[in-house]
């Protein structure tokens, strides 16, 4: 439905200009023309896309708008961005994409805060003839596009084998997992977990606890295992929130450094306790492609060209050793400026 209306308005574009051609006499201007008319032919709007994110706080999402904007601005469209301020608030995230239906752009990117809940409004703009293409994280229907994301069981087995490394496939760890309603952390938790139960038998996951992606519940339900287990040995965070608030527990109780902590995602003071080495190594997504990588994605489907419908962003092992190293620093340091421009 949406796609032939904006076959609509390009056809009756054409038509305007060929009028306008045809006025002008094989090239002449018309004599009859009112002074001021514009004999130049009408040019089609713009595509309108929407990019909804799970969050607009975090460094990590700060970049995926940065690829996103690259994107547009290459391929000529428009970007609408707006997503919830934290990514704890799904009521909000289904506003915002129901807006944007009832605005009717021309297609919607999605990063879902959670795997069920978003499909309902994933239908609606399917029903309303709006294409979406999914990012980030993962939802419980085939009703897209394409999905642009890490592969993030893949980064699980990543943080699981250095982990083992660290470890000599011996000891105890605890796990500040993200969100039981979240695929993308799910999927990372599952691939360390199995990881580990495959490849290091003997290394035992002694205590797990979910900080609800938010820094501050983070650290406390960290704090609560480290209480519970004062002699575990390591530690590990799915993402940006888990791995700030485990590394606020250790810090608080002078522990930082002195565990072995693989931890997920970019930000200031992660990339400050890395050089430092109280966090051993960082698993890293790349949000500026997945962004870049997710409008581009919809742009050529509603030019009509075929998607894959798997897109893989990739997975960088990033540590102390290895931090400074040029493409390492772009993950870990991505460039913004052209959220500054215009």
């Amino acid at each position: 439905m949406r796609r032939f209306r904006l076959l609509g308005r390009t056809g009756a574009a054409w038509m305007a200009a060929a009028w306008l051609v045809t006025l002008a006499g094989c090239g002449q201007p018309s004599s009859d023309a009112p002074a001021g008319t514009s004999t130049e032919p009408a040019t089609a709007p713009k595509l309108v896309i929407a990019v909804i994110p799970k969050g607009t706080s975090h460094l990590f999402w700060q970049s995926v708008h940065a690829g996103a904007l690259t994107a547009a601005k290459e391929l000529g469209v428009e970007i609408n961005w707006n997503g919830p301020p934290t990514e704890t608030m799904k009521e909000q995230q289904i506003s915002i994409v129901h807006d944007f239906i009832v605005k009717q752009v021309d297609g919607i990117v999605l990063a879902p805060q959670d795997q069920e809940a978003l499909v309902g409004v994933v239908e609606d703009a399917n029903n309303a003839g709006i294409p979406v293409v999914i990012f980030d994280s993962g939802i419980n229907t085939g009703n897209y596009v394409s999905f642009v994301a890490t592969d993030n069981y893949k980064g699980g087995v990543a943080a699981a084998e250095k982990m083992g490394e660290l470890l000599q496939g011996q000891g105890s760890l605890i796990i500040t997992k993200v969100d039981p309603g979240s695929n993308s952390t799910l999927e990372r938790e599952r691939g360390f977990e199995e990881t580990l139960k495959q490849k290091f038998p003997g290394i035992r996951i002694v205590d797990a606890q979910f900080g609800y992606s938010d820094r501050e519940r983070s650290r406390a339900v960290t704090e609560d295992m480290l209480a519970k287990h004062p002699d575990v040995q390591a530690i590990f965070g799915p993402n940006e929130s888990s791995t700030s608030g485990a590394l606020l527990a250790l810090q608080a109780i002078d522990q930082a450094g002195k565990k072995f902590f693989v931890g997920f995602d970019s930000a200031p003071q992660l990339i400050d306790a890395l050089r430092k080495k109280e966090i051993h190594a960082l698993v890293l997504q790349n949000p500026f492609k997945m962004g870049y990588e997710s409008v581009k994605a919809i742009v050529s489907h509603l030019q009509g060209q075929d998607v894959p419908k798997r897109i893989d962003t990739g997975v960088y092992l990033i540590t102390p050793d290895n931090m400074d190293e040029p493409e390492n620093q772009k993950l870990l340091s991505p460039d913004l400026s052209i959220l500054q421009e215009g």
